[in-house]
C-alpha cells in the first residue's frame, strides 16, 4: 500500500454536503459521479494529497444506504493507493483477511477498487484502489 487515497463519508443528503464542505475547504468538489453499481453518487474534494469522498444513496438496497440506516453519518471507509490491486488482494488473503471482493471491480474516480470486510480489520471498511488508466 503505497498511502491513504482517500476517506469516504456517508451523506443524507449530496447537496447539503457539498455546500457544507465547500464551505469547510474553501473549494467546491473537483469531480462529482453516479456509479450505478453501488447505488450512490459521489462526489471529491482534494487538498494537496487528500482527498474526501462524500457518498449518497441512490436506492435503499445499496451498502450505503444500509450504513446510513444502521449508523448515521459520518466516516464510512478508509481507502488506500495500490499499485497491483490483484497481487495486494492476493497477498492480503494469505494473510486471512476476509475479502469483501475477490475480484476488483470499477468504482468511482477512474478506479479499480475492492474492499475487506470490517471483521477482519478491527471494524474499519478498507478500500483499495488503483488507477484505471
Amino acid at each position: 500500500m503505497e498511502k491513504i487515497e482517500h476517506i469516504g463519508i456517508a451523506v443524507k443528503n449530496l447537496d447539503e454536503a457539498n455546500a457544507l464542505y465547500e464551505k469547510l475547504f474553501g473549494i467546491p468538489p473537483y469531480k462529482t459521479e453516479r456509479v450505478d453499481s453501488e447505488g450512490v453518487n459521489t462526489s471529491f474534494f482534494k487538498m494537496g494529497a487528500s482527498k474526501i469522498e462524500l457518498l449518497e444513496a441512490t436506492n435503499k438496497d445499496s451498502a450505503i444506504a444500509k450504513f446510513l440506516e444502521k449508523r448515521g453519518e459520518g466516516v464510512h471507509h478508509i481507502a488506500y493507493a495500490v499499485t497491483d490491486i490483484k497481487a495486494e488482494l492476493k497477498r492480503l488473503k494469505a494473510e486471512g483477511f476476509e475479502l469483501i471482493n475477490e475480484e476488483p471491480k470499477a468504482g468511482a474516480d477512474d478506479k479499480w477498487v475492492a474492499f475487506l470486510h470490517p471483521k477482519s480489520t478491527k471494524g474499519v471498511l478498507i478500500e483499495l484502489c488503483q488507477d484505471r488508466e
